[in-house]
């Protein structure tokens, strides 16, 4: 399963992006978006996002 991003907290800041060692997060219309087939669910997205709006579900 790949993170999933609650685009109701998202703020769009961009910490998910650096932090994903697989550069499968990106920024669109200011929310996190995730690739879910390069997702190798580490939770390092999860883990620097301020708002806590990803989850590994």
């Amino acid at each position: 399963m790949a993170a999933k991003v609650n685009k109701d907290k998202c703020a769009g800041c961009g910490p998910c992006v650096e932090a994903c060692p697989v550069e499968a997060i990106k920024i669109e219309n200011n929310v996190a978006v995730v690739d879910e087939d390069a997702c190798i669910d580490c939770g390092a997205c999860a883990d620097a996002c301020p708002s806590e709006a990803i989850s590994l579900d």
